[in-house]
């Protein structure tokens, strides 16, 4: 896990000293760092923000992350521009091995292509050094559960949805080429 910029609620651990039956990490973000999550992902306002994860050794040298993140934030309706409250609930689960374990290596065929099953586990991220950052990795699916375009239940709905008349079926093309049969 390539840590090129801090987050604001970056908490790193040790994975050398891991207990056996896991480490419990809960996050709980103060107003500084609140306000820092709604400035870098162009939100309104983080109300809460928690994290709550266990942090295990996984396969000898590799280190798994499992739990959840929520949030109550405020976003901008894109239609509306108004104030739009959201709730953010993601589970976290996710793997590190070391950048030399032979677990970071991907599978190869005999041709040296490299082997990937798209309905399977994602690949280990590889990480260096002792420690990872485990805020870090909660703002990640913190930001994978935000909607991209969010829309309040009152914003009106746009003319390109309705058509000219109101009704989605009588201005389609293939309304049109059924009138055009019925014709003949």
């Amino acid at each position: 896990m390539a840590d090129t910029v801090d987050s604001p609620i970056s908490f790193r651990v040790n994975i050398r000293t891991l207990p056996r039956k896991g480490m419990p990490v809960s996050i709980v973000a103060d107003e500084d760092q609140k306000a820092a999550l709604a400035a870098i992902h162009d939100l309104q306002a983080v109300r809460d923000f928690r994290a709550t994860l266990i942090v295990s050794t996984w396969r000898g040298d590799g280190v798994k992350v499992s739990g959840s993140v929520s949030a109550d934030i405020v976003q901008t309706c894109v239609v509306t521009l108004k104030p739009l409250d959201a709730r953010v609930e993601e589970p976290v689960e996710a793997l590190f091995v070391p950048e030399n374990s032979r677990l970071a290596r991907p599978d190869v065929s005999a041709e040296g292509e490299i082997l990937l099953d798209p309905e399977g586990q994602d690949a280990p991220e590889t990480f260096w050094g002792d420690t990872i950052d485990v805020g870090a990795l909660a703002e990640q699916y913190f930001a994978l559960g935000l909607d991209p375009y969010p829309r309040s239940g009152d914003a009106p709905v746009s003319r390109l949805d309705e058509g000219s008349s109101g009704s989605q079926e009588e201005e389609s093309p293939f309304a049109k080429l059924l009138s055009l049969k019925h014709k003949s």
